[in-house]
């Protein structure tokens, strides 16, 4: 788990369609220093977890997010990576919920696929 290479791509999956937010772009400039102090903190049990910061987003409708700070969610992709294999082997072929390669269309195209195999529409 506590390897450079595993937070490395923590990093990069913590990036992934955000690398210009402010606070990544601090982090991302002296990333290697900014890794190796995480690996630190933790290896010597001194890692504590930050706090959340709330935000309100207006899309479809209102609804409050509470965000971990960025150093905080490499952590998070980090328990991930070593989770991630574990449990995937246990759960159900047709569980889809966040699960890489799975997702809400693939949900709506299994059951579907379901349906015309009882033969139409389920009555209830």
């Amino acid at each position: 788990m506590i390897s450079y290479r595993n937070f490395y791509s923590a990093y990069l999956k913590s990036i992934y369609c955000r690398r210009f937010k402010p606070e990544i772009l601090k982090f991302s400039f002296n990333t290697e220093k900014q890794l190796l102090y995480i690996i630190q903190k933790i290896t010597s049990h001194k890692y504590i977890h930050g706090g959340y910061f709330k935000f309100i987003v207006n899309d479809s409708k209102k609804r409050t997010i509470w965000a971990a700070q960025f150093s905080d969610r490499v952590v998070h992709h980090v328990l991930c990576n070593i989770l991630e294999p574990i449990f995937e082997k246990s759960f159900i072929y047709d569980n889809y919920a966040c699960r890489t390669g799975k997702g809400t269309h693939k949900a709506i195209l299994r059951l579907q696929q379901f349906i015309r195999l009882m033969g139409g529409w389920i009555k209830g």
